[in-house]
């Protein structure tokens, strides 16, 4: 070990010893610029962006906090261009005016043997393959949210991550930040003031149907096939809609299409299912059972498959019931206030990235948590930054707070919800061997087919 990475090692060691010994009182906040910084300015590690679009104009700035970018990759060469020049911005006001190479191809990135982290900020059906050929490369990997688009997809990431022994932070933020009020909603629970916890609801919101978008040209900055990647080929969609957004099967509104994402049930699911699951106790197991009270798609589905291409397909207004292993049922809905209520015997707690409020809370101001509570929830570490917190891990060789195992539980729950709303039926799950019970149709649909030139090799 080079002496510039045993002094950045014992300085971080010093750093949590110190933050080990603080008291972290209610609605904690913590500067993250103050909170990890290297030793010496050549031993900050070396980090490649792979999908550079609107989301990735929070993660990438974040990521340089802490590591310096060398390289940008994006399928469209205007958010590739965009974000070259955000990175020599940024850095360049830090003195490092190094060049950063541009990619379309992110095997470019991946055969670098200086990059020693990669951010993943693609369409969400991009996530696994670049994800696991990331982890076989050698690098570590923070990655957006919702981690997979499929549960095998999970199983597959899970595999790797073990083989390969790297370092994993998915992109739910509302376990490091938001005021903490996730992290401090969690630690009533943990103290016991809600008591035995009965019933959960998160509620994630619908989409507003398109209508008919027509074929469009592809716009010459994007390689459209490329970014279809594994899913089938298609024509490219756009027009603008009545509040001037556009409409489309690609950048943002991919969300709305079943071959990309999952809808609402995993854009927000992957937040808030994910804390309802760590709270009742369940971020290592899953549901039992999974029953679709109500669902409206915008086009008519069969087999639980899109009938037309030409207009988003995802639900657009649902309402699901699981049940876990403890009894604790969870509803996962549209309607209603964004955010999560937690029903327990001695109370009721909703939390929302705007509020945390309910009887137990109020509490708080007279009979605050215990200070070590919210740090135990947090592995022994400080929250307050998401990106921080995997650095810190990445340098410790440990799994950062929102780590892969967790995730694929909660994002299977959401998974599987959705199953159930497309074939419109209710579902048995073994949270153990990770099938569905009594149902060959409904397990088939724990993968899907992946175009020819595009598999996934775990």
């Amino acid at each position: 070990m080079s002496k510039q990475k045993q002094n950045r090692r014992d300085f971080l060691k010093t750093s949590a010893a110190a933050a080990a010994g603080a008291s972290i009182p209610f609605w904690f906040n913590l500067d993250p610029a103050s909170a990890y910084k290297f030793k010496a300015a050549n031993d900050r590690p070396v980090v490649g962006c792979i999908g550079t679009g609107s989301r990735w104009n929070a993660v990438g700035p974040n990521a340089m906090k802490y590591g310096d970018v060398i390289a940008v990759c994006d399928v469209d060469s205007a958010h590739a261009d965009k974000a070259h020049d955000k990175v020599r911005d940024i850095q360049g006001k830090k003195g490092n005016n190094k060049e950063v190479a541009v990619f379309e191809d992110y095997r470019k990135i991946l055969d670098n043997p200086e990059i020693d982290i990669v951010t993943i900020v693609t369409t969400d059906h991009w996530h696994t393959k670049i994800a696991i050929e990331a982890m076989k490369a050698g690098k570590d990997v923070y990655c957006e949210k919702p981690l997979t688009l499929t549960i095998d997809e999970g199983k597959q990431i899970i595999k790797t991550l073990k083989e390969t022994g790297r370092v994993f932070q998915v992109g739910t933020q509302q376990r490091s930040e938001m005021g903490q009020r996730f992290l401090n909603a969690l630690g009533v629970i943990k103290e016991g003031r809600l008591g035995d916890i009965t019933e959960v609801e998160c509620v994630i919101g619908g989409i507003d149907p398109s209508g008919s978008i027509p074929v469009a040209e592809v716009p010459k900055t994007l390689n459209w096939e490329k970014w279809l990647g594994q899913a089938p080929m298609t024509d490219y969609r756009w027009k603008t809609g009545g509040d001037g957004r556009p409409k489309t099967r690609c950048h943002y509104e991919f969300r709305w299409w079943y071959e990309y994402s999952g809808g609402k049930m995993t854009d927000w699911g992957a937040h808030h299912v994910d804390i309802a699951q760590w709270g009742i106790g369940m971020d290592h197991s899953g549901p039992t059972q999974v029953v679709p009270i109500s669902a409206v798609h915008p086009v008519p589905l069969k087999d639980g498959m899109p009938t037309k291409d030409d207009a988003y397909n995802v639900a657009s207004n649902f309402e699901v019931q699981c049940t876990f292993p403890n009894d604790v049922k969870m509803k996962i809905k549209s309607d209603g206030r964004n955010g999560i209520l937690f029903t327990g015997t001695k109370g009721r707690m909703f939390v929302s990235r705007g509020d945390l409020t309910g009887k137990p809370v109020e509490d708080l101001k007279d009979n605050p948590l215990a200070s070590d509570t919210i740090k135990k929830l947090y592995k022994g570490r400080q929250p307050g930054d998401h990106m921080r917190n995997f650095f810190e891990c990445v340098d410790a060789r440990e799994q950062p707070i929102s780590d892969v195992m967790t995730h694929h539980r909660a994002i299977t729950t959401c998974h599987l919800a959705n199953i159930a709303i497309r074939l419109n039926r209710s579902l048995k799950w073994d949270p153990q061997t990770e099938q569905i019970i009594g149902d060959d149709e409904a397990n088939q649909w724990q993968s899907r087919e992946q175009r020819k030139g595009y598999e996934t090799n775990a």
